[in-house]
C-alpha cells in the first residue's frame, strides 16, 4: 500500500512517522548500518558533504558514511548502445555493487542502506532487484529520481533511461507482485519529491528543450507505487536529497525517530581532503570543456590560503601546496573550521581556478575540485567569476540572492532550474560577493587575460 506524506518545512522532525526499524537512543553505534550515498547524473560524491556532517551530528560513526563517485557519471543518450565518457545502466549497477561490497567488507555489516538522488535512484533499483541486491540492502530512499522518466514520449530518445516508456524503466517499473508495487521487499522503500518545483518532473517540456509541449510526466513522477512516498513544498530537484528538511525525513525513515539535530555541529578542527577531477572535452562543442568525469588528474598543483572574509584578500603566504598523483587526490589539511580559504587549482589544458567557498565546521573527505576551462565565448571578457550552487538551484520567486550586487544573479531562471550563474567583472581585481538565503561567500576577481577564473561555490 502507497503511502503518501505531505510534509511542513518547520515539521519534518515530528511529521514523519513511519514504520521503518528502529534504533534506540543510546543503542551503540556498532548498531547503526553503514549507509552509502549515491550522487545523481554528472554530478560527484562530493555533493553529499552536508548531508554527512548531518548524520554525524547524530553520531553516525564517520567511518560507516561512505559517498560512492562514479568515473564517468553522465548517462548515455541511448542506454543500448556504447558512448564514450559515459556509463549505461549495467555499468552504473554494476559499479554500486561493488562499492557495496567495499564496505560491507570494511565494515563486517550484514545490511546496507542506500540513498540515493536522481539518476543514482536508477542504480539503487536496479541493483536490489536485478544485481544480487535483495536481502543486503535494509533501506533504499530515493531523493528526485524520476522513476517514471523525465519524459513519457516514444518518439523522443526512445532509449534513454531517461524516457519513462523506454526499455530500462519499462522492466524497472513493472509490478513485482499481486498489489502491483512497484517495489519489493525486504528492503524498505522511500521516495521524496518535490511538490511541484523538481525541472525533471515537470508536465510541460521546458527543460528538456520542448516548451509547450507535454513530457506525459507529472509533479509525482518520482513516486513509487508500494513505497513511502515524501512530499516536501518548495525544495527543487537536488534538493530532495540535499535539503535539511530531505536529511530529516532520510533519517527518521531509517531509525524511526527524528534527528536530534538538523544543524551541523562543529569540531574544534576540521582535517580536509578530497579528489582533483578534471573535464572531458565535449564531442559536440570542445571549447565548451563541459564533459564532466570523476577521473583523476594527475599533474594538477593545489594552493590554499586563509583569506579575509570581508574582502577575499589572502592572509599571508599559501598554508597548504601540493602536487597532484597518480590517484587524484589532495590532503590532508587541517583547517580552523571559523576560517575561510581560497583554493587555486592549476593543471595544463586548465584555466588557474580559484575557488572561494564558506568555513569548513567538520573534517571532510569529500572536498573535492576541478579546474575550469573557457568557453570561447568568454575569453575576450576582462575577468570571469562563476557562483555555483551543487546542491540545489537559483530560484528567482523562491530564494533571496544576489551576485556581485545583482539580484537574482544573471540567468537565475524561475523554477528551480539553475544551479550556476556567471558574470564578467570590469576593473582592477576587486570583491565579489555571492549571498544566497543567509549563506554568504566572497572571492576576489582575476585577469582573465592571465587565464584566471574565480569561482564562488555555494556549500548549503
Amino acid at each position: 500500500m502507497t503511502t503518501r506524506r505531505h510534509l511542513l518545512s518547520t515539521g519534518l522532525a515530528t511529521a514523519l512517522l513511519l514504520g521503518a526499524c528502529a534504533f534506540p537512543p543510546g543503542s551503540p553505534t556498532s548498531a547503526l548500518p553503514p549507509i552509502v550515498f549515491v550522487h545523481g547524473n554528472g554530478d560527484n560524491a562530493s555533493v553529499w558533504q552536508p548531508t554527512l556532517w548531518r548524520f554525524e551530528s547524530n553520531g553516525w560513526p564517520r567511518e560507516r558514511l561512505h559517498a560512492i563517485d562514479l568515473p564517468y557519471p553522465l548517462a548515455r543518450d541511448d542506454d543500448g548502445r556504447a558512448q564514450p565518457g559515459r556509463t549505461s545502466t549495467a555499468e552504473h549497477m554494476a559499479y554500486l555493487k561493488g562499492e557495496v561490497e567495499k564496505v560491507l567488507q570494511a565494515t563486517g555489516a550484514k545490511q546496507v542502506v542506500l540513498v540515493g538522488n536522481s539518476r543514482g535512484g536508477y542504480a539503487i533499483r536496479n541493483y536490489v532487484h536485478n544485481g544480487g541486491g535483495t536481502g543486503v540492502v535494509s533501506h533504499a530512499i530515493l531523493g528526485g529520481t524520476p522513476n517514471h522518466g523525465v519524459w513519457a514520449l516514444r518518439e523522443f530518445s526512445p532509449n534513454s533511461e531517461f524516457n519513462g516508456t523506454g526499455p530500462f524503466l519499462t522492466a524497472l517499473n513493472a509490478p513485482r507482485n499481486a498489489a502491483g508495487d512497484e517495489v519489493a521487499g525486504p528492503a524498505k522503500w522511500m521516495t521524496i519529491r518535490s511538490e511541484n518545483n523538481d525541472k525533471f518532473a515537470q508536465p510541460d517540456g521546458l527543460w528538456i528543450g520542448r516548451r509547450g509541449q507535454p513530457t506525459n510526466v507529472g509533479f509525482a513522477g518520482p513516486e513509487l507505487k508500494g513505497a513511502t512516498n515524501v512530499v516536501i513544498p518548495r525544495i527543487d530537484h537536488r534538493e530532495t536529497s540535499f535539503a535539511p528538511a530531505a536529511f530529516a525525513a532520510t533519517y527518521q525513515f531509517i531509525t524511526g525517530r527524528a534527528p536530534a539535530v538538523q544543524e551541523i555541529a562543529p569540531e574544534a578542527r576540521a582535517v580536509l581532503s578530497g579528489k582533483v577531477s578534471g573535464l572531458g572535452l565535449s564531442s559536440v562543442d570542445p571549447a565548451s570543456g563541459n564533459f564532466a568525469n570523476n577521473l583523476p588528474l594527475p599533474g594538477a598543483r593545489l594552493e590554499v590560503y586563509a583569506v579575509d572574509e570581508a574582502s577575499g584578500e589572502r592572509r599571508g603566504p599559501a598554508v597548504h601546496t601540493q602536487a597532484i598523483g597518480a590517484d587524484g587526490r589532495w590532503g590532508p589539511f587541517t583547517a580552523d573550521p571559523k576560517a575561510r580559504y581560497e583554493f587555486v587549482l592549476a593543471a595544463p589544458g586548465y584555466a588557474t581556478t580559484h575557488t572561494y567557498r564558506s568555513p569548513f565546521p567538520r573534517s571532510s573527505s569529500l572536498v573535492n575540485l576541478r579546474p575550469e576551462r573557457v568557453p570561447e565565448a568568454d575569453r575576450s571578457a576582462p575577468a570571469l567569476a562563476i557562483l555555483n550552487r551543487p546542491r540545489g538551484y537559483l530560484d528567482p520567486n523562491r530564494d533571496r540572492m544576489a551576485f556581485d550586487g545583482q539580484s537574482p544573479p544573471p540567468g537565475a531562471a524561475p523554477g528551480a532550474g539553475v544551479s550556476s550563474s556567471r558574470i564578467r567583472p570590469a576593473g582592477a581585481p576587486r570583491a565579489v560577493v555571492a549571498e544566497f538565503n543567509g549563506e554568504k561567500v566572497v572571492g576576489r576577481t582575476w585577469p582573465l587575460a592571465e587565464n584566471h577564473v574565480s569561482v564562488l561555490e555555494l556549500t548549503y
